[in-house]
């Protein structure tokens, strides 16, 4: 498995990646996301791959902010079911948590849908702990 920064030619396999976490959105729709992600500062997007497939995403940013110690933040992360199990994420996980390391930041952190099970054992057992609770508030 190799990991790597994404590239454009990826927009499709990520889009279908993305769909497996029940967002459904347009190869255009991704790219044009993708592009605004990469020209901010203090984001990396990496994918893994196994024999020229990509099987995984990561999209970690770097959070200021005034009340805490800046810190990584793990804004996407999704492995292909058919892929689950096998370390990929893990793998991912610890490539944020080394990014995270190499810029300084003390912390990585992410958050989970509470529908999430599956993902909530994955995070514990690789060393996550919930340290709170909230709920998002939007105004569309």
């Amino acid at each position: 498995m190799t990991l790597r920064d994404m590239r454009s030619a990826d927009l499709p396999a990520v889009r279908a990646l993305l769909e497996q976490l029940g967002y459904s959105l347009d190869e255009a729709e991704v790219g044009r996301r993708f592009a605004h992600v990469i020209a901010a500062a203090g984001h990396r997007v990496v994918v893994a791959e196994i024999e020229g497939e990509v099987v995984g995403l990561l999209h970690v940013f770097e959070r200021p902010a005034l009340e805490k110690p800046c810190e990584a933040v793990v804004q996407a992360l999704v492995v292909d079911g058919r892929r689950r199990g096998s370390g990929i994420g893990q793998r991912l996980m610890r490539e944020a948590e080394t990014w995270a390391a190499g810029r300084g930041l003390a912390s990585t952190s992410l958050y989970t849908g509470t529908a999430r099970s599956d993902a909530h054992a994955f995070y514990e057992r690789i060393g996550y702990r919930v340290k709170g609770t909230s709920h998002l508030m939007r105004r569309d």
